[in-house]
């Protein structure tokens, strides 16, 4: 699917930029290195593709600078390795080429995760009815057993209990992972619910959480598939360096909820959650929201770089909680966002939304952190299967900035 709308500069914007006169701009364009189209209303003017101009940008640094251009890559900068999963592009998401928000709307968990297994959702059916793995006694009795980790630890536990009893494990090929992928997703969902689930995983989540509202699952499913991927986000990226070195999917997971824990990944909705508690204590929304902002310099649960307009993940669960969850808790949501909007201009991101989802729908406490887990273990999954596929290491050189030598 292909995306049209794009963002534009003016000349001064572009030339400025780039730090180049209009005279030279021009050439730039002429020479093919640079898009210039037509203003709507008024042919005079040209604007210029923002995406053009930036690569440019990038093209200058990495001549001026190789090492330091590089190190750029890996903080929001220049694309560092090849995917086929998701995209990014003018503030929305897809999977495959794929509408993420059309998918986590009108498709299953399981479809979204044979998708990005193997390429073809309408292979779900089959890729989940395999039976689950065997587990030993110990692992089983995880499930039940009153443990203050919190879901992300109980998944590490058990995934390396399970990981050592799964002889298919070390087999890395696509068709043997994607088959582990669906073994591994069906026991970390058995986890949370502190039970043996089936499919569809989504309402058996429902079930444990909502019992007497299972219409809650389309919910519960659009918060799954909308975790499901992200690019290379801190996760994704730890999971692709631990798959190059030929670990297990087992392993693979274990390592990249490691790196999901900290608190400026899936961590961050235990802030959110604080800032909701003083909120409801204080009503002094913009207040609170400006001390959070003079302490820490941003607002939890509030801008993504990638959605300068707007998390388009975070919009769709704020959606389902006004239409089908608790109105007072999606109201007293939008207080928070008003005034937000009010102090930094910033828009909700995934993480606010789906502490708004479990408050709209009196969720656990521990819903967030464990919708965004069991959900983003999709992605993690399929950027093994990519990883494996490519057989290389992933071991990036470090430029050395300490003191010289000794002679």
């Amino acid at each position: 699917m292909m995306v049209n709308k794009q963002r534009f500069m003016t000349a001064r914007q572009a030339a400025s930029a780039l730090g180049i006169s209009p005279a030279t701009l021009y050439s730039y364009v002429s020479r093919g290195m640079l898009r210039s189209e037509r203003v709507p209303g008024d042919p005079r003017i040209r604007h210029y593709r923002e995406e053009d101009v930036r690569r440019i940008v990038e093209r200058k640094e990495f001549r001026k600078n190789p090492a330091k251009a590089a190190a750029g890559g890996l903080h929001w900068g220049s694309p560092v390795l090849e995917s086929s999963l998701t995209l990014i592009n003018q503030g929305r998401l897809f999977y495959r080429g794929n509408d993420a928000i059309e998918l986590a709307q009108h498709t299953t968990v399981e479809e979204v995760a044979s998708l990005l297994w193997i390429g073809d959702s309408s292979q779900a059916g089959q890729l989940f009815a395999r039976e689950s793995l065997e587990l030993p006694q110990k692992t089983l009795t995880l499930f039940n057993k009153n443990s203050d980790l919190g879901p992300i630890g109980r998944c590490q536990q058990v995934l390396s209990l399970a990981g050592a009893s799964d002889l298919s494990a070390p087999n890395l090929t696509a068709a043997a992972v994607a088959k582990t992928g669906a073994r591994i997703l069906r026991l970390l969902f058995s986890v949370v619910c502190r039970t043996s689930v089936s499919t569809p995983l989504d309402a058996a989540l429902a079930r444990k959480w909502m019992p007497k509202r299972i219409a809650g699952a389309r919910a519960i499913r659009a918060a799954l598939i909308l975790c499901a991927d992200h690019e290379l986000n801190v996760s994704a990226f730890t999971a692709r360096c631990i798959a190059s070195a030929q670990a297990t999917p087992y392993e693979v997971v274990v390592g990249a909820l490691a790196a999901f824990s900290g608190r400026r990944h899936g961590g961050a909705s235990e802030d959110i959650e604080d800032l909701f508690r003083e909120a409801e204590e204080t009503r002094q929304y913009r207040r609170l929201l400006a001390r959070h902002l003079r302490k820490f310099g941003y607002i939890p649960g509030f801008g993504h770089p990638l959605y300068p307009d707007g998390d388009p993940r975070g919009r769709l669960l704020i959606s389902l909680a006004e239409t089908q969850g608790r109105r007072s808790a999606f109201a007293f949501a939008e207080e928070l966002i008003h005034a937000a909007r009010t102090l930094t201009g910033e828009h909700p991101n995934l993480d606010f939304g789906l502490v708004t989802l479990t408050r709209a729908f009196d969720l656990p406490s521990e819903a967030p952190t464990a919708l965004f887990a069991l959900g983003r273990t999709i992605g993690w999954i399929a950027h093994a299967i990519e990883q494996y596929a490519a057989s290389e290491l992933i071991r990036p050189r470090a430029n050395y900035v300490g003191p010289a030598p000794m002679s």
